[in-house]
C-alpha cells in the first residue's frame, strides 16, 4: 500500500468525485512515490521490484566507511529505522566471525550512520568492494506531513496532464501551447531535498 491514499490525493483534485478513479489515482500514487523514493536514493528492497517510500527491509553493500571519519558508515538513503546486522569481510563471505555486534556502534537513524564505539568496538571497518555487508529496515511507516503534500502536488500535475502526456506542445488556431516536462516540479524538490542522503550528489 502506498502511503498516501486515493481519498487524500483527491483534496488535491477537486474536479473528480465519487471513487470511480480510486484504483486509477493509486497505481498514480504507487509510481509517483516510486519515482520519489529513486529520487532519495532508496534501492529496490529485498524481494521487491521496484523502490518504495514504505518501511521496508534492506540489504545494503559498501566498499567501506567515510573517507573523513573512519569509524562511521554512511548509508546512502534514509530515514534508517532499525540495523539489524554489519558485517566488515574482505573476503566477502560474511561470516559470524566477521559481524560488528549492535554493542560495538551507535545508530544515527535520522541521518543513516553507523558509528562505532571507540571503547567497545574490537576492530574497524574495513574498506574495498562490498566489504561491509548491512542489513536494516528503511523508509517511512506514514507520511510526514510535507512528504504526503509532495506526493499530492506531484500526482495532481501527473494527472492532469494525461491528455497531453507525450507532447511537447499543441497548435490550435494559430496558437501553440508549450508544456511543462513531467519532471519533478521544483515545489517538490525543495520539499524532499531535506530527506535526501548526505551521500548523495545534489
Amino acid at each position: 500500500m502506498p502511503l498516501v491514499s486515493a481519498s487524500t490525493l483527491k483534496e488535491y483534485l477537486p474536479e473528480l468525485t465519487g471513487d470511480g478513479a480510486d484504483t486509477e489515482l493509486t497505481n498514480l500514487i504507487v509510481r509517483v512515490e516510486g519515482a520519489i523514493a529513486l529520487h532519495l536514493g532508496f534501492p529496490v528492497y529485498d524481494g521487491g521490484v521496484q523502490r518504495s517510500l514504505n518501511s521496508q527491509t534492506y540489504t545494503v553493500y559498501l566498499d567501506g566507511p567515510m573517507a573523513t571519519m573512519r569509524d562511521t558508515v554512511q548509508i546512502p538513503f534514509r530515514p534508517i529505522i532499525n540495523v539489524t546486522s554489519v558485517f566488515s569481510d574482505v573476503n566477502r563471505e560474511y561470516g559470524s566471525d566477521t559481524e560488528i555486534t549492535n554493542t560495538q556502534y551507535e545508530k544515527d537513524l535520522q541521518n543513516g550512520r553507523i558509528i562505532l564505539k571507540p571503547t567497545v568496538a574490537s576492530s574497524g571497518f574495513d574498506s574495498g568492494y562490498r566489504v561491509l555487508k548491512i542489513v536494516l529496515t528503511a523508509g517511512f511507516a506514514s507520511a510526514p506531513s510535507d512528504l504526503e503534500h509532495a506526493i499530492c502536488v506531484y500526482c495532481s500535475m501527473l494527472h492532469r496532464a494525461k491528455v497531453s502526456q507525450g507532447k511537447a506542445s499543441i497548435s490550435q488556431r494559430d496558437t501553440t501551447t508549450t508544456f511543462n516536462p513531467r519532471t519533478i516540479p521544483p515545489e517538490v524538490k525543495q520539499i524532499i531535498y531535506r530527506y535526501r542522503s548526505s551521500a548523495l550528489v545534489m
